[in-house]
This record gives C-alpha cells, structure tokens and sequence, in this order.
C-alpha cells in the first residue's frame, strides 16, 4: 500500500483539550466532574480528543521516540528474528506489508467511505500497510486467560537487551497510567461508576505499540503508511511523532481532520471495545496515516542526523480477554436492536475476530 493520487489536505484543527490534572488533584471536586463531562462528550462527538496529563514529559516522549527509530533503522533480517507470528504478531516485531486493513473487503467500510464527501474521503490503498510495529506487554498479565496468545511473553532485541526493558516500561506506563485516569473521567462523565472501566481493563493484554514508517523508502507525498480503519481495543493513546499525518474522521465523518498535538499533551482515541461497551453511543473512529505536504515539510526541516523513520508512540488499552463485552444495561440503551449489533462476545474472542480480517491471525 504505498503511492496514491493527491487529494486535498484535511482541515486542521484542535481536537478538544481535557485537562486530567484537574481529575487527578480532586476528583469529586465540581470541576473536576465537569471536565470529565467534557472527556465523554469530546470522545463521544469526535471519537478522539486529546490530554494534557501534568505527569507526562515531552522528553520521556522524546527518549522513546529515538530509541524506535535506532531499533526500526536496523536491518531487516535482524528486526525479523523479533517477530513472532504465532502469536499473531502480538508480541515483538510485525514486519511492513503485513498488516492487511480490513476495509477494501468490509462492507460496512466501504459504505462509509461512499458517504463521505468526495474531498474529505481518505486516500485510496491497496494491499498492506508499509509499516512496521512492535508490540511490548504493558500492565499484569491475568492469572488464568482462556486467550494465551494474546498474553504472551514480551521479546527483547538483542542489540537493545540492555536498555530496551526498561525504556519500554517507563513510556508504557506513563501512558498506562493516562488513559487509565482518561477512562476514569469518561465514566464519569457517562454517570458510571468511575472504576467501571478501569475494573474491566484489568489484566488486559495492554500494548505498547510503536508503528515506524521508513520516510526513506516511503516519503513521497500520497503515500498511505496505515490505511483508514478503526483500532480494535478500548482506548488508544498517543505521544506527539515527529513528523504529520495523522488524519481522523469525528463522529459524522463527513469532516476530515489533521491532527495537531500540542508538545506535552496526548492524543486519545476510542477503539470498538468501547463503541460496544456503550452500544455505539461511542463509535470507535476511523483513522489514517499518510504522507502529505506537512510530512514533507517537517523531513525537509530536519536538521539533526537522526534516523529518517516516522514513529508512533501508541499504546493500546484492552479490556481483559475473559471479560464480556456487551452494552452497558442502566445506562447505554440496550434495546434489541443494538443487542443484536453488539451481541455478548468474550472480548479475547473479539480481539482474534478482528486480527483474522487484518491478516494477524488464523482465525
């Protein structure tokens, strides 16, 4: 999946801004519970919003980021040996022009692209994404799991034994613990009990999940790095990249967006578990990542002799394998017809459902 035809660039706009530090200070505090209000309402209305946590550093971002791109700018046959793709690649390396998007054989997708404005469609792909991924286990592994392959032991790289454990933990769990004190506030904001969330993401197989994009080989303007799809998981949080591109579509998807993260902060988006924990009250939001004008700009503004690779500092926030997904009864309408489209399913039986149609996993 790499060169396409130009299209026109998404608007670009600031998503809106949840400050957690007040959460954090004192969360029965009034505005404190309004800005949780904001928290559920931007991820219901948008799908993505973005985080100013007080604990996290645009350093830890940095040191993180750099490290990806020394291990990334390895040669192939040695990132290989880190691959494990009996476990569905969820640990260790998935090598680029693996990661099949379901969306050119979804119905439902294509769907949603016919009925998006001809301008703000994202960019055509074909084939897999030209990204590369590691997956590092973040958080408790659960005691028993009816779903060990998606609990699998974390791979360290050989030439990064020395620093890779510890520089993976530090960043994953200070993103960890932010989407942990996110999902907190949007339980609140949804008047839920504020461990509603938090309690079923216990002992969920977490993921730190860098993606890295080689700008040397695929930095051409229309370039699809990661074609439109949602994420699969809970929650996804994010640290600034270095380089632009991301584009998101809000709830109507009518509007493209060009996503701008403030230094410091951190880009949240929902994934399916939760568009199904709230019976599509939230809708998990499609995404893409691609090469355009700002890419170039931000390659052509390099001044350092850092690798040329454009990484991703993701992380992915679960509910635990063995827990049930299902909409919330009290609260998110459960009538039949949304029962029928988010039928009770364990959510590690969802998880393999969706990484067979990405091509991860045998189903």
């Amino acid at each position: 999946m790499v060169h396409t035809e130009h299209k026109p660039q998404a608007t670009t706009d600031l998503l809106p801004i949840i400050d957690l530090g007040l959460y954090l200070q004192n969360p029965d505090a009034p505005e404190a519970i309004a800005e949780s209000k904001r928290a559920a309402d931007a991820i219901r209305d948008y799908g993505a919003l973005i985080v100013k946590d007080p604990r996290v550093t645009e350093k830890e971002n940095n040191d993180f980021i750099d490290l990806m791109e020394d291990y990334f700018n390895q040669d192939f046959d040695v990132k290989l040996k880190d691959a494990r793709p009996e476990y569905g690649y969820q640990v260790g390396v998935t090598p680029e022009l693996t990661e099949d998007p379901k969306c050119p054989k979804d119905p439902h997708c294509l769907d949603i692209i016919d009925h998006i404005p001809e301008a703000n469609r994202p960019l055509k792909f074909h084939g897999a994404d030209p990204k590369w991924r590691f997956f590092w286990r973040i958080g408790e592994q659960p005691p028993t799991t009816q779903f060990p392959r998606l609990n699998a032991e974390p791979v360290v790289p050989e030439a990064f034994k020395d620093t890779w454990s510890e520089t993976m933990d530090v960043w994953g769990n200070t993103l960890h613990k932010a989407v942990l004190g996110l999902a907190e506030m949007i339980a609140v904001g949804f008047d839920l009990p504020k461990k509603t969330f938090v309690d079923m993401a216990q002992y969920g197989p977490h993921l730190l999940a860098p993606t890295a994009s080689d700008l040397n080989k695929y930095g051409k303007v229309g370039t699809v790095l990661a074609g439109f799809h949602y994420d699969l998981n809970f929650l996804t949080i994010h640290g600034k990249s270095r380089y632009p591109g991301l584009n998101i579509w809000p709830r109507n998807e009518s509007e493209k967006l060009a996503v701008r993260v403030p230094d410091g902060c951190l880009l949240v988006q929902a994934g399916k578990q939760l568009e199904w924990l709230t019976g599509g009250v939230v809708q998990a939001g499609y995404h893409e990542v691609i090469v355009n004008e700002a890419t170039v700009k931000a390659i052509e503004n390099k001044t350092n002799d850092r690798p040329l690779w454009r990484i991703s500092s993701t992380f992915f926030l679960h509910i635990a394998s063995d827990n049930i997904l299902r909409p919330l009864e009290g609260v998110f309408d459960t009538e039949e017809k949304r029962a029928a489209k988010y039928p009770k399913i364990h959510t590690g039986d969802q998880v393999r459902k969706e990484l067979g149609l990405i091509a991860l996993l045998e189903k």
